[in-house]
């Protein structure tokens, strides 16, 4: 580096690579200034003050003296590097990774250069490439152990186990026998342990298990080594010493439901499925009888048993589980007995059995069979339990009733309030809910997760302003909205953006949305540190489960409900596109003279409002972004703080298409992500890519109503297209009829026919008939009347429960509203959209849809008798007494708008 440069200069050039590695950019900067003084041309200085700046956020200047620098240099393998790093350091990989390649034609071996492309290599996936540059550099460098271990763990990510397994074999024979020394020997232990994982992988138990054995005592991590044997030992069918180390396992820790499942396995009695014989559950509950009396203050061993026992049995194992966590007032306890809803029958005996503990308790003080008195609080927590149980059972009566009962009982109990908060939420009533909720946050200023919980139920109010507030109370000071997307608070931005989306607001419901969707980029982006960092500190399990969860990062839920919104809004802002200038001034026209003058103050206020918060935000940013250097970090003002250069797209279908492939990919077992598929490529005309997605719903769900609206769609859609003329379109036409002929529901049968078909398949289904009716008017607009009765003619199946203080409806409160704007908005009667919204008043009376007699809007309402509700065992207070006084990390702030 600076070869060509006289001595003096050579060593300013030197110092110009030290203050960049020491991050001292204006050392540097003076020192490039001072060599381009009297070699304005030297390509090599050019390249490192660009690199330099760009460090200093300069990058328009960075790039351009970079490629300067190259344009003199172009055989300069420093150029070519410093090009790269400044790709890498803007996230462009595949360029750096081309710069990397020119800098090594010119000098093969230079190691620096060939570990920075292993890096990216790495990064990108590119496996064989990444075996190569390892290969190289151990080549080079055979006496440093983490060129020894990049190579195997190149060929194990490029799926070649054993080849991974000679490496490490090999290196281990050039280690003296006391090898490793003391300080090394973490580093030692989980470098063999990788080794037995790699040879478990090949199936070489047997050699796996005698490699472990035989370094046992070489490895620190003796958690690790029991788990890795007995998972050898289970392997080889040597099932006796496994149980017996599962047994050693459960005496460390008698809470870790794996090594029950172990232990399970080793005895014989394991189901994937859950099902067991008779004669399996005795054996079972034998055993964990056992286990309980060894392991008397497990959770685990008495919660396990719950999911196989039936019956009598069941319910006495439940009695003895719930009865003491009801007497010590643990507030998690439905969520630990939720699961069990789902296995036929429980969620009955479960009913009865806290029902004669009320019982019991309400009139003697004590459980049933037992002599001692229980606390006071134990009636309040069963009454908590029984209020979660009918709520998850959908009688929101009986559970509104119970916790009131709990409320009164006991005041001052926060989990109380959020869980009324809850119930209303799941009965319609999002206002009730968000107040509610906020009550429970103003009982405990300091709990964050009381916090979150309640701006969630003010999102899903769509109560946005308050929700933004409540949420900025546990963020840093300064630009506090932003904090949160600095802090990646992904639920936060999820809720916020379907908030938006149901206020018609597209543009700051896709900024929303595709903030997530950066969030996951630089999820991935992060991955970029540990390559190096895992293969020097031999993480070497742990770092390849880490790039295998990369692997599958944008499968995460948080990501599909982000890309699925995003293609939602651009399929929207396609059917209803912003309105242009033009339009505009047109209908300004139309306008009285007055009403001009109305919407021009507006705009101006408008106009005004965001330039003083604009103001305000460069002033804070200016104030407070100085660091103990006296270097200036000031935050870029947000150009599109409203989302609406989001919306100025082109062609939105297009940049839906972006987010689709990417639900495609990741998540190809989702109903949603077909369902957008088709709704895409039928508005882009594109035929055989719809089909595609309509096969896809059929494979997942063929009786789903989405997916027979789909099917119905589509073959009426191209039965009513013209005769194909190109030789293209009439190869379309015959796959399609080809493809007909495979499709079951269609086979032999009109669409009329598949349609009448499926509705006999589902006539006691409410949005089977809905998709029915649906489908019906499509096909013949004339039979509205006669779908509309159809519709209205649906009856909510009352269902018996053993046990249940009244019946279950099978209606859900999110199906009937989609009925309500099916009958309005697609069948265009607004007569019986009216009927059926007073029906449904009277099925959900708490709802705000619909409008209930016991919803908000009702002056006898959760949400109007809130005020008279006594907090802390002080007298009656509004929300707006709490307002007064909200509390953020110690600080009091007051701001009045906090009420409701």
């Amino acid at each position: 580096m600076g070869a060509s440069l006289p001595p003096k200069e050579a060593n300013l050039f030197k110092l110009i690579v030290k203050s960049y590695e020491t991050k001292q950019y204006k050392k540097g900067l003076k020192a490039a200034d001072a060599i381009l003084k009297k070699f304005p041309d030297h390509g090599e200085t050019l390249s490192m003050k660009g690199l330099t700046l760009n460090c200093m956020d300069r990058k328009s200047e960075a790039y351009e003296l970079v490629r300067q620098g190259l344009k003199n240099d172009l055989k300069s393998h420093v150029c070519w590097h410093v090009y790269g790093l400044l790709y890498r350091s803007d996230r462009e990989y595949r360029e750096a990774i081309k710069c990397y390649r020119n800098a090594l034609r010119i000098d093969p071996d230079n190691i620096e250069i060939l570990r920075d492309l292993s890096l990216l290599q790495a990064q990108m996936r590119d496996l064989t490439g990444f075996v190569e540059t390892r290969q190289q550099l151990l080549t080079l460098k055979s006496n440093h152990r983490m060129n020894w271990i990049g190579f195997s763990v190149a060929h194990h990510l490029n799926s070649n186990a054993s080849k991974a397994i000679e490496i490490l074999e090999a290196y281990e024979g050039t280690l003296e026998d006391d090898y490793p020394p003391e300080n090394e020997r973490i580093e030692h232990g989980e470098m063999l342990l990788y080794k037995v994982s790699l040879l478990e992988e090949c199936g070489s138990f047997e050699r796996a298990l005698e490699e472990l054995q035989k370094k046992e005592s070489k490895i620190v991590d003796k958690l690790g080594y029991k788990e890795q044997e007995v998972s050898l030992l289970v392997k080889l069918g040597r099932l006796e010493e496994g149980e017996k180390l599962y047994q050693a396992l459960l005496s460390m820790n008698p809470d870790n439901y794996s090594y029950y499942e172990g232990l399970q396995r080793c005895v014989g009695l394991y189901s994937e499925n859950g099902h067991f014989s008779p004669d399996e559950i005795d054996r079972l509950d034998t055993l964990y009888k056992t286990l309980g009396q060894q392991f008397k203050w497990s959770s685990a061993v008495k919660r396990i048993p719950l999911d196989f026992l039936h019956g009598d049995r069941f319910r006495e194992a439940a009695d003895s589980y719930i009865r003491p966590l009801l007497t010590k007032g643990v507030p998690s306890l439905f969520s630990d007995l939720s699961s069990l809803y789902n296995h036929p029958g429980k969620a009955d005996i479960l009913e009865q059995l806290i029902l004669e503990l009320e019982n019991s308790i309400r009139t003697t003080g004590q459980y049933p069979g037992r002599e001692e008195k229980e606390p006071p609080s134990t009636l309040m927590w069963t009454l908590f339990l029984l209020a979660q149980h009918y709520d998850k059972r959908s009688q929101y009566e009986i559970a509104l009733s119970k916790i009131n009962e709990a409320i009164e009982h006991t005041p001052t109990v926060i989990d109380l309030y959020s869980a009324k908060s809850r119930i209303l939420k799941h009965a319609g009533d999002l206002p009730a809910a968000a107040a509610f909720a906020d009550e429970a946050r103003c009982m405990d200023l300091g709990d964050r997760y009381v916090n979150s919980d309640c701006v969630k139920r003010m999102l899903q109010a769509d109560q946005m302003v308050l929700a933004e507030k409540t949420a900025v109370l546990f963020t840093k000071d300064g630009d506090q909205h932003n904090n949160l997307h600095d802090m990646q608070c992904m639920w936060y931005e999820l809720a916020s953006a379907e908030s938006y989306f149901r206020q018609g607001d597209l543009g700051l419901s896709l900024k929303k949305f595709l903030a997530v969707e950066k969030h996951h980029a630089d999820i991935t982006e992060d991955q970029f540190d540990f390559h190096s960092y895992c293969l020097r500190k031999m993480t070497l399990r742990t770092y390849v489960e880490m790039l295998q969860f990369q692997d599958r990062l944008h499968s995460h839920a948080y990501f599909h409900k982000a890309a699925a919104g995003a293609v939602r809004c651009y399929i929207k802002l396609h059917d209803s596109p912003p309105k242009s200038t033009a339009e505009e001034d047109n209908e300004m026209s139309k306008l009285l003279p007055a009403q001009k003058k109305k919407i021009r103050q507006k705009q101006r206020k408008a106009e005004a409002r965001a330039k003083k918060e604009a103001e305000e935000k460069n002033e804070e940013s200016s104030g407070s972004g100085i660091s103990k250097s006296g270097k200036r970090h000031t935050k870029p003002v947000d150009p599109d703080p409203r989302g609406e250069k989001l919306l100025q797209v082109e062609d939105p279908l297009l940049e839906a298409t972006k987010y689709l492939k990417l639900l495609q990919k990741n998540s190809p077992d989702s109903l949603e992500t077909h369902l957008l598929s088709f709704e895409l490529y039928m508005r882009k005309h594109k035929i055989l890519l719809a089909f595609q997605a309509l096969k896809q719903l059929l494979r997942l769900d063929a009786e789903h109503p989405d997916s027979h609206r789909c099917l119905v769609k589509f073959f009426h859609k191209v039965g009513s297209m013209n005769a194909p003329v190109t030789d293209s379109e009439k190869l379309v036409w015959s796959v399609l009829e080809a493809e007909r002929q495979t499709i079951s529901q269609l086979h032999g049968k009109s669409l009329f026919e598949a349609n009448n078909f499926f509705l006999e398949k589902h006539e006691g289904s409410l949005m089977h008939r809905a998709a029915y009716g649906e489908m019906m008017y499509i096909l013949d607009p004339n039979r509205r009347t006669e779908v509309v009765k159809l519709i209205e003619e649906s009856t909510d199946n009352l269902v018996s429960r053993n046990g249940a203080l009244g019946p279950i409806r099978e209606w859900r409160l999110k199906d009937c509203i989609a009925v309500h704007k099916l009958l309005g908005s697609v069948l265009l009667d607004q007569e019986a959209a009216l009927r059926w919204k007073v029906r449904c008043a009277e099925f959900f009376p708490y709802s705000t849809y619909f409008e209930g007699s016991q919803s908000s809007a009702s002056p006898n309402s959760a949400l109007n008798q809130i005020c008279k509700t006594t907090v802390n065992g002080n007298s009656s207070h509004s929300l707006s007494d709490h307002a007064e006084s909200v509390t953020s990390n110690g600080k009091v702030e007051a701001f009045k708008d906090l009420t409701i």
